[in-house]
């Protein structure tokens, strides 16, 4: 992932990224006490901004903390930092903790205000060559904590299984739980099996993707049904076609499964109509 560009957002001020600083009393520091959204940023327009700050505006009522914002001030704070960093292509990062107290007490702290810390990356490349020879995968036992809707800064088992993908020269880890698969370390997941599309119904055990919403829009407007069901691990080996779908990838087809071709070892017919499609939807709100 690139570095961050110049200018970040820190509790309503504009600063150098190299110049920020935040508290080690901090409980986003101390404790993870934090919830995030990452945004897309097609020619200086957020993409799905409202989606967005749907689920984060959920995550910080589900962990009892206070939106330090209403959504025309988060639109405000985000556009002017965009502005500052060029407007262009880029991923917008958004964290908000508990705030900071100079003791550690695990207890909510009654008057601290939330930290708010915003900051720009530029949009990875996905390259075309990618796009046709798809993504590598591993499984692995799903290890995190029972509430994955939460978008909770306290990713240590993400970080350790996306790691797993790593080690593994894989792209990313598949999570699976009681034979079940769920989702992708920091993906959601579709399978298609004679040309139906299936994805894990939302819940407690997955984090609802906003670049999950736009998918099925695109697949709709394919033509292309999409439904919710459980995805035994044994479905997602036999399928047509593996995709994933993030904000930083889009929508991509995975062609390798625990080093075994998966769907075919190329990227699928039904993938690419979708695909196209999700390009159309991008375009669309770029230009209009």
């Amino acid at each position: 992932m690139p570095q961050a560009l110049p200018t970040i957002h820190l509790n309503d001020e504009l600063v150098a990224r190299d110049a920020a600083a935040i508290s080690p009393f901090d409980r986003g520091f101390l404790y993870g006490d934090g919830v995030y959204e990452m945004i897309a940023c097609h020619a200086g327009r957020l993409f799905r901004l409202d989606d967005h700050l749907a689920r984060l505006e959920r995550s910080l009522a589900e962990v009892r903390m206070q939106n330090p914002h209403d959504r025309a001030a988060w639109r405000a704070l985000l556009g002017e930092l965009i502005r500052a960093n060029g407007n262009g292509d880029m991923n917008v990062y958004v964290q908000v903790t508990r705030g900071m107290k100079p003791e550690r007490d695990h207890r909510f702290p009654a008057d601290t205000r939330p930290t708010v810390f915003a900051m720009c990356q530029p949009a990875g490349s996905v390259t075309a060559q990618m796009l046709e020879d798809g993504l590598a995968v591993i499984t692995q036992e799903d290890i995190r904590w029972a509430r994955c809707d939460v978008k909770s800064t306290s990713l240590i088992a993400n970080v350790l299984l996306r790691q797993m993908a790593e080690d593994a020269g894989a792209h990313e880890t598949l999570l699976v739980r009681d034979g079940v698969a769920l989702e992708f370390s920091a993906s959601t997941i579709f399978v298609v099996k004679d040309g139906r599309v299936f994805t894990t119904p939302n819940g407690n055990s997955i984090l609802p993707g906003v670049t999950g919403i736009v998918v099925r829009e695109a697949a709709a407007a394919a033509g292309i049904p999409v439904e919710e069901k459980r995805l035994p691990v044994a479905l997602v080996k036999a399928a047509d076609e593996i995709w994933l779908a993030s904000t930083t990838r889009d929508v991509m087809p995975v062609t390798r499964l625990d080093g075994e071709p998966a769907g075919g070892g190329r990227a699928g017919p039904v993938w690419r109509r979708v695909y196209d499609a999700f390009q159309a939807i991008k375009n669309e709100q770029v230009t209009s």
